[in-house]
C-alpha cells in the first residue's frame, strides 16, 4: 500500500510518453541552436534532489486554527510512506529531514522503513521552540539564549541527542533554529542573550562528528516579534565564523523582510564559504511557508542563478543542502510537495540555460538591458519536456499529480488512518 502499483504508473506514462518524446526533441533542437546540449541539462536534473521535511506531509495551519485533512499521517512511519510516494512519482526527493522529538523512534526501525521506500535521511532538526513532555524546564522565554543556565543546558542536550540519533540514520548535518528573542523593548539584553546563544552553540558544535555540518537558521521575526536572537544572515554568518569550519548558514526563503534581495545574500554566503543550504518555500507577506515557486518563481530562478554560477566556477567549499519547508493548509500536502519539488528542479534547469559568457560580457560592458535580457531568455524557456523526460527515464511519473490522483492513494490511507479531531492552532 505504501508504493503505488507499477501497472498504474506504467499506464500513466505510456499514455503520455510519445508526446513527451516529441516535445523533448523539439526543445532539443531549439537549445542546440543556442549551443546547449539538452541531454546534459537532463542529466543534471536527474541527479538533483531536494529533501522532504517529515512535518510537511501533515496538514499545516495558522496561529488561529488548523483544519485537519483526510488520511493525515499518525506517526513517523506514516510520514515516511507519504514521503516515499512523493519520491516514487517525482524521482526528485531521495531524502527525508527528521524533526525531533516529533519523529522520535527506534533508529533501526527507521532505517528499515527508509530502505523499503528507497529513501535516505537528510539533516536533523532540533526543536527548542516549544516545550516537550520529557523536558522539565520551559522554553517560553528562550532556549539556547535563556537567562537560566539549566534551561540552556537542557536545550544543548536536546541538540546533542539529535546528533546522536542522526548518526544512527546516516544523516550528516544538524539544523538549529530557535524562536529565542523578545516581544517588548527592554525585555532582554541584546548582547548578553547573543553571548549566551554563542556559548551554547559551541557546546553543540563540540559534539559534531568530524564529517558533520551544523546549519544556523535565521529568521527576522516570529515568535519573537520585537527582536530575534538570530534575526538575519549577518548574525548567522557571525555565528558560523565563531563556531568554526563545520558551521554554515541556512537560508529559508520566507525568513526575510518582503523587499530583501535574497539572491544577493546567497552570493555573499557563497563568496565567504558559509552557504550551508536552503529551506525552499514562497511568501507574499512574511514567513507564509507557501509552495515553492507559487508566488515569485522568478526569485527562485535568480537564487539558482547564483547557485549555478558558483557551480560552473567551482566555488570552494560549495555543497549546499536543499530542502522544502512548507505548511499546506488548503491543499493535499503530498500534491503540494510534489509540485514544489518539480518547481525547484525547474529553477535549476532554467539557471543552467543562462548564457554565462554573454552575461559576463554585458556585465563588463555595463549593458544593463542586455544583461537582464540574457537572464530572461533562459527564464522564458519552457523546460517541462526536460523535467518530464528525466522523470520518465527514472521510472517516475511524467505528470506526478495526475498519477497520484489516479492511484487513489489518499482515499486508501484515509480509510486506514483515523481522522484527526479538533481544530487547534499551530503552524504544524
Amino acid at each position: 500500500m505504501s508504493i503505488i502499483e507499477k501497472t498504474i504508473l506504467d499506464q500513466h506514462n505510456e499514455a503520455q510518453a510519445k508526446n513527451t518524446a516529441s516535445d523533448y526533441a523539439v526543445l532539443g533542437d531549439q537549445l542546440a541552436r543556442r549551443g546547449i546540449a539538452i541531454d546534459d541539462i537532463k542529466a543534471k536534473i536527474a541527479g538533483f534532489g531536494v529533501a522532504i521535511p517529515t512535518w510537511g506531509v501533515g496538514t499545516g495551519g495558522t496561529r488561529f486554527a488548523r483544519f485537519p485533512g483526510s488520511g493525515e499521517p499518525r506517526h513517523i512511519f506514516d510520514k515516511l510512506d507519504d514521503c516515499g510516494i512523493i519520491h516514487q512519482l517525482t524521482g526528485a526527493t531521495p531524502t527525508v529531514s527528521m524533526h525531533i522529538p516529533w519523529d522520535k523512534a527506534d533508529p533501526a526501525d527507521l532505517n528499515g522503513k527508509a530502505e523499503e521506500l528507497n529513501l535516505g535521511f537528510d539533516a536533523m532538526n532540533s526543536n527548542t521552540f516549544q516545550d516537550h513532555d520529557d523536558h522539565p524546564l520551559s522554553y517560553k522565554f528562550g532556549s539556547l539564549s535563556h537567562t537560566d543556565p539549566a534551561t540552556r543546558a537542557q536545550a544543548i542536550e536536546h541538540n546533542i541527542e539529535c546528533i546522536e540519533i542522526g548518526a544512527k540514520l546516516g544523516s550528516k548535518a544538524l539544523t538549529v533554529w530557535v524562536g529565542d528573542g523578545s516581544n517588548f523593548p527592554g525585555q532582554t539584553h541584546f548582547a548578553k542573550s547573543f553571548e549566551r546563544y554563542i556559548e551554547a552553540m559551541k557546546s553543540i558544535y563540540k559534539a559534531l562528528p568530524d564529517d558533520w555540518r551544523v546549519f544556523s537558521e535565521h529568521k527576522i521575526y516570529e515568535p519573537a516579534f520585537y527582536a530575534t536572537v538570530v534575526q538575519d544572515w549577518g548574525t548567522s554568518y557571525l555565528i558560523a565564523q565563531e563556531l568554526g569550519p563545520k558551521a554554515y548558514c541556512l537560508v529559508d526563503l520566507g525568513h526575510h523582510a518582503p523587499t530583501v534581495n535574497i539572491e544577493m545574500i546567497v552570493s555573499r554566503l557563497i563568496q565567504f564559504k558559509k552557504l550551508g543550504g536552503f529551506h525552499f518555500n514562497d511568501s507574499k507577506y512574511g514567513d507564509d511557508d507557501l509552495d515553492a515557486g507559487s508566488i515569485d518563481p522568478y526569485r527562485l530562478f535568480l537564487v539558482f542563478n547564483e547557485l549555478v554560477d558558483a557551480e560552473v566556477n567551482n566555488a570552494p567549499d560549495f555543497n549546499p543542502a536543499h530542502m522544502l519547508d512548507q505548511s499546506h493548509n488548503v491543499t493535499d500536502p503530498i500534491e503540494s510537495l510534489m509540485v514544489s519539488a518539480v518547481e525547484v528542479q525547474r529553477a535549476y534547469a532554467l539557471a543552467l540555460l543562462v548564457d554565462r559568457a554573454a552575461l559576463e560580457g554585458h556585465q563588463q560592458d555595463n549593458d544593463a538591458l542586455m544583461a537582464m535580457n540574457t537572464l530572461k531568455t533562459a527564464y522564458r524557456t519552457d523546460v517541462d519536456p526536460i523535467l518530464a523526460m528525466a522523470r520518465l527515464e527514472k521510472g517516475a511519473a511524467i505528470d506526478p499529480v495526475a498519477a497520484y490522483r489516479a492511484s487513489g492513494y489518499r482515499a486508501k490511507v484515509s480509510a486506514q488512518r483515523p481522522a484527526s479531531a479538533g481544530s487547534g492552532g499551530g503552524i504544524v
